[in-house]
């Protein structure tokens, strides 16, 4: 069965830079091209680890720290500094062009999921940009001789290296930061009996300005009811659980596939989808949006907005035999599941594709 064009492992891919010390793995539009305006990646850090400072060129970032304990500095435009510690079901936010830096700061192997706002991101690091100039120009830059650079090695940047010297964290560095939101610490705004949604967008997080996410769990015994977001993309993330997604494509192509842990879905803009849980275990999704504050429009508030009269003839049914469908002003996020869930059509990493014709 073919592959499906919304779906990838992201824990599956080659990583792009690996040593003893950590890796990188990235889906962008290279290796999903239905990708647009979003790109993901995931570092792995082993304690006394860092990723050696860098900036993006064409994208803000939003990471969220899965596990561990990792110090992140950041030197923003206006020489604005900020360094602060991010531990699980923490995020931080990265201006495009603000050089930075990740550190694993624990005991324990870190990984960050990220996410960037561009699909084909692009990044320059400190060492391969201050490699780019001559010795007399860096010394002219920092009043010193030429010779001061002389030991400066200048092969290509190492991306992860190890810590040269012990990591002091100061007391500060565990105080609030508007670059740092306590994502799994924040009361859930949609809490339910089958699910809740942690919601790092604007509304609550002033520093996000083109980017959000949505940290979502879904019980056995509840559902993502299907809808569409107007103008926003969706990437999202699997964390825990089994899940599977159902997207409609304008060709009325259907594509259907089971997600696992570490896989990576994208929905283009006003693509109509739903999730439901598969197997016994709730999932946990980080969903990320191309827009501050993401919107969507469900099909339980759409039968509500249109009349019988017109629904019956939209659907090719006698207005007495359409349901009664419950009225609905806002769709819920998550609805209960009250019928058992439908054969899955494939198995993980496959998709069911049909083509309705007229």
């Amino acid at each position: 069965m073919p592959t499906s064009p919304h779906w990838t492992s992201l824990t599956g891919t080659d990583a792009t830079f690996a040593n003893e010390l950590g890796s990188v793995q990235v889906v962008d539009a290279e290796l999903l091209p239905i990708l647009s305006r979003l790109s993901i990646k995931r570092v792995v850090l082993v304690p006394g680890a860092l990723r050696e400072p860098q900036w993006n060129v064409n994208a803000n970032q939003l990471a969220y720290v899965l596990r561990g304990q990792v110090l992140v500095s950041i030197l923003g435009d206006h020489n604005q500094f900020s360094s602060f510690v991010a531990g699980p079901g923490q995020m931080y936010h990265v201006e495009s062009g603000a050089v930075y830096h990740i550190e694993n700061v624990g005991d324990a192997e870190a990984e960050i999921i990220i996410a960037l706002r561009a699909e084909r991101p692009a990044h320059f690091s400190l060492r391969d940009s201050m490699s780019a100039m001559t010795d007399a120009v860096l010394g002219n830059t920092y009043d010193l001789p030429a010779s001061a650079f002389d030991s400066f090695a200048r092969p290509p940047g190492a991306q992860i290296v190890r810590r040269q010297g012990t990591v002091a964290v100061e007391a500060t560095q565990r105080l609030p930061n508007a670059h740092l939101f306590d994502t799994e610490g924040q009361l859930a705004p949609l809490s339910y009996a089958y699910g809740s949604a942690h919601l790092a967008r604007k509304q609550y997080w002033a520093a996000l300005q083109d980017i959000s996410m949505y940290s979502l769990r879904v019980r056995e015994n509840g559902m993502r009811a299907p809808h569409w977001h107007p103008v926003t993309a969706e990437m999202g993330y699997v964390a825990t659980g089994h899940a599977r997604m159902r997207i409609l494509d304008p060709d009325r192509s259907l594509d259907e596939y089971l997600l696992a842990p570490g896989d990576v879905y994208f929905v283009p803009r006003a693509y109509p989808h739903h999730i439901e849980v598969v197997g016994d275990d709730e999932f946990h999704f980080l969903i990320f949006f191309d827009q501050p504050t993401p919107g969507d429009i469900g099909y339980r508030a759409t039968a509500s907005a249109f009349s019988r009269e017109v629904l019956a003839a939209t659907f090719d049914v006698p207005e007495r035999l359409l349901p009664v469908f419950p009225f609905t002003p806002a769709d819920p996020l998550i609805v209960p599941r009250r019928n058992p869930v439908d054969p899955p059509a494939g198995t993980r990493g496959t998709a069911e594709n049909s083509r309705s014709t007229d």
